[in-house]
């Protein structure tokens, strides 16, 4: 009987074969790419550069007054709606003015008697005038009737004055609108017993239209912006004031534009920022008081400012700024930058690129120091316009 080869030992070995002769690429890795780079570039150039910066802040009245009585009774009506625009001297509240009225009545009355008082003692005071010159009356008299006609006419000032304290005070019992603009709840209905002056005001007049923005800044930011103006790294953005815009809680921009009204002249010792205060129109009442907000203030002009896009600075090892430049020979070149802030979705770069300099933004993972590679004009996102850059 013929013995019987085995021969799955030489397809074994084959399939070994093939494997091992199979691509001499490592695993896991794909064959380097062949030919020249192709990197999107744009031309560097220097521009003005308006400065912003973004602060924290709460909206607050324009005017505010708190509505409070000054004379005390029984309130008899109340003539506004809660959440209304009231205007200044508005009636809000009547105060029973029976007592008031009467105390007027009765300061008319006296002042009425102290001149009629008046008039009967000028009359004595004339005659005895005449008649102390013909010796018909002793000086003594005359003089009782001088000294009686000045005291009539100072009861008649004080009736006068007492005429006007009764009308201040019945005038009072009517709670007028101090300011214009809108009006809270109100704290007491009719029926309410109210006192002068009290603690509680009875409502509160808030003009809203314009209205403030308050927001901090540290002190140190504010030192280094004047330490740029002095430089002349920075100019100011025109002779007014500076402009402002407000992001609102839900990240929409509100539509009018306000201006930077003052900044405060004390530093806040615990927290080591000074308040601004900006003002803007409201005439639909959007803003109201108390709202959170983001305050985008302008700083001043950089007047030569470099912007580069954010996607063409990377950072080295040691976290510094770098971007890919392409020389006259068509070699990239590595650049440490020094980067201010951003703008946008750029980089404002302080040192480290020079205008006309052909920057790299497109075709960054490929990007070696010193390899030659091509160019075409980048374009940014959604902009199918004319190119932006340099063409080599």
């Amino acid at each position: 009987m013929r013995p019987v080869v085995p021969f799955h030992l030489p397809l074994a070995a084959l399939a070994a074969c093939l494997l091992l002769s199979a691509c001499g690429a490592p695993p896991g890795g794909a064959p380097p790419e062949e030919g020249t780079p192709q990197m999107g570039v744009m031309t560097v150039s220097a521009q003005p550069v308006t400065l912003t910066t973004e602060l924290p802040g709460r909206t607050v009245p324009y005017l505010i007054a708190e509505v409070r009585p000054q004379v005390g009774g029984i309130i008899q009506a109340r003539k506004f709606r809660e959440g209304s625009d009231v205007k200044a001297g508005q009636t809000l509240y009547q105060i029973d003015p029976a007592t008031y009225r009467a105390a007027y009545d009765s300061s008319v009355a006296a002042l009425a008697k102290a001149q009629a008082n008046l008039r009967t003692t000028q009359l004595k005071a004339d005659r005895y005038k005449d008649l102390v010159a013909i010796s018909a009356v002793s000086q003594q008299d005359y003089d009782d009737a001088t000294a009686a006609l000045g005291q009539a006419v100072a009861d008649v000032s004080a009736a006068k004055a007492n005429v006007e304290s009764t009308r201040i005070n019945l005038a009072y019992a009517r709670v007028d609108a101090p300011i214009s603009g809108r009006i809270g709840k109100s704290s007491v209905t009719p029926g309410a017993l109210v006192t002068a002056s009290q603690a509680n005001p009875l409502a509160t007049v808030q003009q809203l239209d314009p209205i403030y923005v308050d927001v901090t800044q540290s002190s140190a930011s504010l030192l280094k912006l004047r330490q740029a103006m002095a430089q002349g790294d920075l100019e100011t953005a025109g002779t007014g004031a500076a402009k402002v815009r407000l992001v609102m809680e839900d990240g929409s921009t509100y539509p009018r534009e306000g201006r930077l009204e003052f900044s405060d002249v004390t530093v806040d010792q615990n927290t080591g920022s000074i308040t601004l205060r900006a003002v803007f129109p409201n005439p639909d009442a959007d803003l109201l008081p108390g709202m959170y907000v983001k305050a985008v203030v302008q700083e001043g002009v950089k007047g030569r400012g470099i912007l580069v896009p954010q996607q063409a600075v990377l950072r080295n090892g040691a976290g510094k700024p770098t971007a890919f430049v392409v020389a006259a020979d068509g070699k990239l070149q590595l650049r440490v930058l020094e980067t201010e802030r951003t703008v946008g979705d750029q980089w404002l770069v302080r040192s480290g690129l020079k205008p006309g300099e052909v920057l790299v933004v497109d075709g960054l993972p490929r990007a070696r120091d010193g390899i030659e590679v091509k160019t075409v004009p980048w374009q940014p996102r959604g902009d199918k316009s004319a190119a932006v850059g340099a063409q080599r």
